[in-house]
């Protein structure tokens, strides 16, 4: 199975830890509602950026994505109700939505940081929904549509999706049911197909952004 989840089911209510399998990748992922875990997750992940001796002209990425409960109608602006950020090999899926007492200060500092580059794809309106919901500021942001199009030097890339980016710049095929897109994630437990569908996303945005920047 190319692409597959591990459920190691800890005994635990503040938290979880999962391995997300992408044909040879091995995603870590951590998925809490609890601050102090998301405070241990952005130091231990910091380290880790500045360790990998990235050359001056590759940023020190960070994969971003978020899901929120589907609006099902027009006046109704549910809330971002997870935060997926990836670095690689490593995942956290913050349920935001659940945290008993908002954003840890860790986190508000790390999306600030403009040390780091944000990628995702359409991450504007990501970032609008998490400045309008959560207060929070992005440093730097950058589209992963934007910077295809101008390093594959094709202007159609600009209004592509994740699908046809990860089939272009990585080669691999990937299912995005509407099952899962369109399922509850507000709810306190999430499933394990929400759980691969979020990770994947902040990894995928993570792998395409290091190709691109490596081109």
């Amino acid at each position: 199975m190319a692409i597959s989840i591990e459920d190691h089911q800890l005994p635990y209510n503040t938290h979880n830890l999962y391995d997300v399998n992408f044909f040879d990748d091995k995603i870590h992922t951590l998925v809490t509602h609890t601050p102090s875990f998301v405070n241990t997750w952005i130091a231990e992940t910091q380290q880790k950026l500045h360790q990998n001796n990235n050359p001056a002209d590759h940023p020190l990425l960070v994969g971003l994505d978020i899901e929120w409960r589907p609006n099902r109608t027009r006046q109704i602006e549910n809330p971002v109700a997870t935060l997926q950020l990836s670095t690689g090999k490593d995942c956290l899926i913050f349920q935001l939505l659940h945290c008993p007492t908002g954003i840890p200060q860790s986190l508000y500092d790390f999306l600030s940081n403009k040390n780091y580059t944000f990628v995702g794809v359409g991450i504007e309106g990501d970032v609008e929904k998490l400045v309008e919901g959560y207060d929070v500021s992005m440093g730097n942001a950058v589209d992963l549509r934007v910077l295809a199009a101008e390093k594959l030097g094709a202007e159609q890339w600009k209004n592509s999706g994740i699908k046809s980016l990860v089939k272009e710049i990585l080669g691999k095929q990937i299912e995005k049911p509407k099952r899962v897109t369109m399922s509850r994630w507000d709810n306190e437990w999430l499933t394990g197909d929400q759980v691969q569908y979020a990770c994947l996303d902040a990894f995928l945005c993570y792998k395409i952004g290091e190709n691109l920047y490596a081109a």
